[in-house]
């Protein structure tokens, strides 16, 4: 089958890793992220779109210097061209998964931590899951 149906949010709960690729299309790519208590993604500056859906935890959304509060269930839609950063600011991982459009990352990337994320240096290389 192509395309990727599955649990979702199951796999966002469960994912312990910094950034984990599930799937990339030409288009879009699905990420699962873990941030640990009073860990960010750190300031970013795309020039492609990204939309976050929180699924466990707490948080704070941080969108062209507006800052928000954002729990389980919420949703942050990045346009493309807009420094943003997600920060956990509660006491439990913050579990989310993310879609890029297009892809950013080289499809299957796995980062364990926020310092090896730091470190790599890979972007999306048109290669995709199928």
């Amino acid at each position: 089958m192509k395309g990727f149906v599955q649990n979702i949010e199951d796999i966002a709960n469960r994912n312990k890793e910094f950034r984990k690729v599930l799937y990339t299309a030409s288009n879009i790519q699905l990420v699962v992220m873990a941030l640990n208590p009073k860990e960010e993604i750190g300031i970013e500056l795309h020039e492609l779109d990204q939309f976050f859906r929180v699924e466990e935890g707490t948080g704070e959304a941080f969108l062209d210097g507006v800052r928000t509060g954002i729990s389980a269930g919420f949703a942050v839609l990045v346009p493309a061209g807009t420094k943003h950063n997600i920060i956990n600011t509660g006491n439990v991982p913050l579990k989310l998964y993310t879609l890029y459009a297009p892809p950013n990352h080289r499809d299957g990337v796995i980062h364990h931590t926020h310092a090896e994320a730091e470190k790599a240096d890979e972007h999306f290389d048109g290669k995709t899951t199928e």
